[in-house]
C-alpha cells in the first residue's frame, strides 16, 4: 500500500513556503517528546515565570497576568509559545496568547455571554438557535487560552466541565429532535479528548438517523498540530460526512507542522474550513489577510468566515471597527481568488446569529437597470429584461 503521505503529493515549490516552527528553548528536546501532543499539554506555559523561557515579558504582560489571574488564566502550548517573537510585545502571535492590563477594562457593551448561548440551551451544553443545527459543548479544556476567546466564561473554568451525564443528556436531546441535521461538536476543544473518548461520542451521534453532518470545531491545527495524528485521522474518517472548522488568524501560524496536520485530514477526505477573527494589531490589514488566505488554500483549508470580534468582556483592545472590516473586504474581493475571500460576518450580540456584511457594489438602480462598480471602481450597467 502506498504511503499515505504520498497520496496527494505537494510540489516542493509550494511546500518550501511553509517553514518548520522554531523550538525555542526546547531545541534539544527529543523528537519523540516534541511530536507528542500530550507532552505539550502537560508542559503548557501557565505563569509569567514560564513565559520568560520564550519572551522578554513586558511590564504590561506581567501586570496583566497578575491582575487577571482570576479572570482568565494563561495557557500556551510550547509549540505555539515558540512562535512568539521574544523582543516584540506587538507580535501577532503574542497578542493572541499573553495577557495585557487592557483585559481588565470592560466596555459598557461587553458581555460575559455575548452570543446568548446559555439562553438558547434547551438542555445544558446544547445551543439550539438555528432550526436544523446545534452547537454541542462537550469540554471546557483547550490546548491554548486565546485572549480573544468568546467563551472566557467557560474555557479553563473547571466549574463548566461537561460531565458524562450532561453529555448524554445532550445526545438524547439531539436524538429526540428530528429537525437537527447538523451537529457542531465544540468546547473548549474536543481534540483535547483522547481518540477513544471522541470516537465513542461520534459513534453515538452517527447512529442518530436524522444527523446528516458532524462538524468539529478545533484550534489544535494552529496551536498544537501534533494532535492531528494518523491514528486520529483514521478514526475520524469512519464518521463521514465529517467536517473540521479551525481558526488560523495570521500567516505566522501557517507552519510546516500546521501544513502537515491539514494534509493528513484533507487526504482522509475531511473538508477543512477556517474561521478567522478580525483582531486589532494581529490581522487588521488586507495584505496580511490576503497572505493568510492564500496560504490556507495551499493547505487545502477554505477561508470560511472572517468574524468581527465578539464583544466579550475584556477584549475591547483587540476589536476593530466594522468600517475597518469593510475596508479590508473591499481590498480583498476581486484582488485575489474568490476562494480566498471569506464571508465577513457579525455574530449578532444577544443571539441574533451570523449576519454577513459586504461593501456596497450597487451605484444606482431603477426598474430598467442596475449600475454596479467592480473591484477597480469602474461602473458597469446591467439592463433588466423588458418582459
Amino acid at each position: 500500500m502506498a504511503n499515505q503521505a504520498n497520496v496527494n503529493p505537494v510540489p516542493d515549490t509550494l511546500l518550501d513556503r511553509f517553514r518548520p516552527a522554531p523550538r525555542g528553548p526546547w531545541a534539544d528536546l527529543p523528537d519523540a517528546q516534541w511530536n507528542d501532543w500530550r507532552w505539550h499539554l502537560g508542559h503548557s506555559l501557565t505563569t509569567v515565570e514560564s513565559l520568560r523561557q520564550v519572551i522578554d515579558v513586558s511590564e504590561d504582560e506581567a501586570a496583566g497576568a497578575e491582575e487577571g489571574r482570576d479572570a482568565f488564566k494563561i495557557g500556551i502550548t510550547p509549540y505555539y509559545a515558540a512562535l512568539m517573537d521574544r523582543k516584540d510585545p506587538g507580535c501577532p502571535v503574542r497578542l493572541q496568547a499573553t495577557p495585557r492590563t487592557a483585559e481588565m477594562h470592560v466596555d459598557r457593551w461587553d458581555l460575559a455571554d455575548p452570543l446568548a448561548e446559555e439562553r438558547d440551551m434547551p438542555v445544558p451544553g446544547v445551543t439550539h438557535r438555528y432550526p436544523d443545527r446545534v452547537l454541542f459543548y462537550v469540554t471546557h479544556d483547550c490546548a491554548m487560552f486565546c485572549r480573544h476567546c468568546t467563551r472566557k466564561r467557560k474555557v479553563a473554568n473547571p466549574g463548566t466541565a461537561a460531565n458524562a451525564q450532561q453529555i448524554q443528556a445532550g445526545i438524547e436531546y439531539i436524538r429526540r429532535t428530528p429537525a437537527i441535521r447538523d451537529v457542531i461538536v465544540s468546547g473548549g476543544d474536543p481534540l483535547t479528548w483522547s481518540d477513544d473518548r471522541l470516537a465513542r461520542l461520534l459513534e453515538q451521534l452517527r447512529a442518530i438517523p436524522h444527523v446528516e453532518i458532524i462538524r468539529i470545531g478545533t484550534r489544535t491545527p494552529v496551536t498544537l498540530p501534533q494532535r492531528i495524528t494518523p491514528d486520529l485521522v483514521a478514526m475520524l474518517r469512519q464518521f463521514h460526512p465529517l467536517f473540521v472548522n479551525t481558526h488560523f488568524n495570521h500567516p505566522k501560524e501557517t507552519t510546516r507542522e500546521a501544513f502537515e496536520a491539514c494534509r493528513l485530514m484533507a487526504d482522509a477526505g475531511i473538508p477543512i474550513g477556517n474561521q478567522t477573527v478580525l483582531l486589532r494589531g494581529v490581522n487588521d490589514d488586507a495584505a496580511v489577510l490576503m497572505d493568510l488566505n492564500r496560504r490556507l488554500l495551499m493547505m487545502r483549508v477554505k477561508p470560511y468566515y472572517l468574524f468581527q470580534c465578539d464583544p466579550t468582556r475584556g477584549n475591547s483592545h483587540l476589536r476593530t471597527t466594522v468600517a475597518k472590516g469593510m475596508e479590508i473586504m473591499d481590498a480583498l474581493r476581486g484582488w485575489t481568488s474568490g476562494m480566498a475571500v471569506p464571508y465577513y460576518v457579525i455574530d449578532a450580540p444577544g443571539g441574533g446569529g451570523k449576519v454577513p456584511l459586504l461593501p456596497s457594489y450597487v451605484v444606482y438602480r431603477d426598474d430598467t437597470k442596475i449600475v454596479v462598480r467592480n473591484y477597480r471602481g469602474t461602473e458597469h450597467t446591467y439592463w433588466e429584461p423588458e418582459t
